[in-house]
C-alpha cells in the first residue's frame, strides 16, 4: 500500500469510495510479493500494480464489482491445468488478492496511518482476509462475502469477520477484527512483525485461538525504512548512497573529513555526518535490517570501525579494498581480538563479481550482494540455474 498511499489519500480526503486490491499471499513464481497494491478510484483511475501487468485487468473488474456491492472479496489468480492463460498469470505462480472498498467509514484511521508512514513512525494494519463461511473467489465470479459489521457484538459469541481491520501501533491499537481474543492475538504478532519489518498472513481460530487455520489475517507492516550506513566520503560512496536510496534505505554518509563530507557532494543521502566513523557507529542505532558499507579502505578508519561494526547486530557488513588490503585488514582485526565467527560476517572485498569498474557499476555490485544476502540467491545468471526463481529467504 505504501506505493499507492499518496493517490488513495487524495481520494480519501475528497470523501470518495475507492477499491484497494492487496496481494496477501503468493505461491511459487508470483511476480510481486505480499503487500503489493493496486487501487481503483470511483472514476476509474488506476494506481499501483499487483502483478506487473499479468492480472491487472481482472483485478480492475473485481475492484469495480467491490465498489458497486460494498463487500470485500478474496480473489485467486494462477495457472490452470487446462489452459495456462485462462486466468492471466502466465509466470507459473499463484496470487491471493484481497479487494475491498475503502472510504472514511470503512477505514477511519487511514489518514493517521499515512501520516505515520510519511513520518517514518512504525504502524501495522491487520485485515481479516478469510473468515469462517467465506471462500476464496474464483476470478470473475460473484462470491462476495458480507462486509464486516460495525455493530458491537457479545464478547462471548463474537468471531472474526471478513474485512475486519485493526491498526496496531507500538503502544496502542484501534479498530477490531471482530473478536476481542483475535484482536489480542494479532496485536502481539503484529508488533513482533513490525519490529522485524515483516508483512504477511497469520492464521488463527475464529476467536484468536492459536495453532488453528479458520481465519487468515493479513498484517502489513509499515516499519521505518532500514538504515544504510556508508562510511568514506568518496565518489564510490555517492553512487552507493544513490542506489541505497533507490532500494528504500535511509542513507547516512559519514566521514571524519569535513571538506569531503558535504551535502553538495552527497545529495542522495538522507544525512551527512562529519565524525570519526567508529565513534559515530558506537552511538547510532543499528538493527538486523541495517546495512553497513565501509568504503574508506584506509586502516586508520576502517579497522576501528569494523571492530565496532562486527559486534553490532547489523544484517550486512561489507568493506571495500583490494585483495592485499583485505588480507592486511583481516590480520589487523585478528590482532584487535575479533573472533573467526565475527570475521565471517564481513563481506570483503565488498560486492559481487560482475566486473564492475566505475563507481556506479560498483554500487550495482554492492546492491546485488545486499539483495543476494537478503533473499539467498546464488549470484549466478538465471540461465544457468534451475527451479524456482524466487526462492525461500535464508533463516
Amino acid at each position: 500500500m505504501r506505493d499507492v498511499l499518496d493517490a488513495i489519500l487524495r481520494w480519501y480526503s475528497a470523501g470518495e469510495t475507492f477499491a484497494l486490491a492487496t496481494v496477501v499471499s503468493t505461491f511459487r513464481s508470483a511476480p510481486r510479493g505480499p503487500g503489493a497494491a493496486m487501487a481503483v478510484s470511483a472514476g476509474g483511475e488506476v494506481v499501483g500494480s499487483v502483478s506487473g501487468g499479468c492480472v491487472e485487468g481482472a483485478v480492475y473488474e473485481a475492484a469495480r464489482q467491490v465498489m458497486e456491492s460494498g463487500r470485500p472479496v478474496l480473489e485467486r489468480y494462477g495457472v490452470s491445468d487446462d489452459d495456462a492463460f485462462a486466468v492471466g498469470l502466465t509466470c507459473g505462480g499463484i496470487l491471493h488478492v484481497f479487494v475491498e472498498p475503502v472510504n472514511r467509514e470503512t477505514f477511519p484511521e487511514l489518514a493517521e496511518v499515512a501520516a505515520a508512514v510519511a513520518g517514518h513512525r512504525p504502524v501495522a494494519v491487520a485485515t481479516t482476509v478469510t473468515a469462517p463461511g467465506t471462500d476464496v473467489a474464483a476470478p470473475g465470479t460473484d462470491t462476495m462475502a458480507p462486509a464486516a459489521s460495525t455493530a458491537p457484538a457479545d464478547p462471548g459469541t463474537a468471531a472474526a469477520v471478513l474485512g475486519g481491520r485493526r491498526v496496531i501501533w507500538p503502544e496502542h491499537a484501534s479498530g477490531s477484527l471482530g473478536a476481542e481474543g483475535l484482536d489480542v492475538a494479532v496485536d502481539d504478532d503484529a508488533r513482533g512483525m513490525l519490529a522485524q519489518g515483516l508483512t504477511g498472513e497469520r492464521h488463527y481460530g475464529r476467536r484468536g485461538e492459536r495453532r488453528m487455520d479458520e481465519v487468515a489475517v493479513f498484517v502489513q507492516s509499515f516499519a521505518p525504512p532500514p538504515r544504510m550506513l556508508v562510511f568514506g566520503a568518496i565518489d564510490f560512496a555517492a553512487a552507493v548512497a544513490r542506489v541505497g536510496r533507490f532500494l528504500g534505505y535511509h542513507v547516512t554518509v559519514c566521514d571524519a573529513r569535513g571538506v569531503f563530507a558535504t551535502r553538495k557532494r552527497f545529495p542522495d543521502a538522507d544525512e551527512v555526518v562529519v565524525r570519526w566513523p567508529h565513534q559515530y557507529l558506537r552511538e547510532t542505532e543499528v538493527d538486523g535490517r541495517t546495512a553497513i558499507c565501509v568504503l574508506t579502505h584506509d586502516p586508520k578508519f576502517d579497522v576501528p570501525l569494523l571492530e565496532v561494526a562486527l559486534r553490532t547486530p547489523a544484517g550486512y557488513i561489507g568493506a571495500m579494498g583490494s585483495r592485499r588490503t583485505h588480507d592486511d585488514r583481516m590480520k589487523r582485526l585478528r590482532e584487535a581480538g575479533l573472533t573467526e565467527a565475527e570475521l565471517d560476517r564481513l563481506h570483503s572485498p565488498i560486492g559481487l563479481d560482475i566486473g564492475a569498474r566505475t563507481p556506479e557499476e560498483t554500487a550495482v555490485s554492492i546492491a546485488a550482494e545486499l539483495t543476494q544476502h537478503r533473499w539467498g540467491g546464488t549470484g549466478m545468471p538465471l540461465k544457468r540455474t534451475e527451479g524456482r526463481i524466487h526462492g525461500t529467504p535464508p533463516e
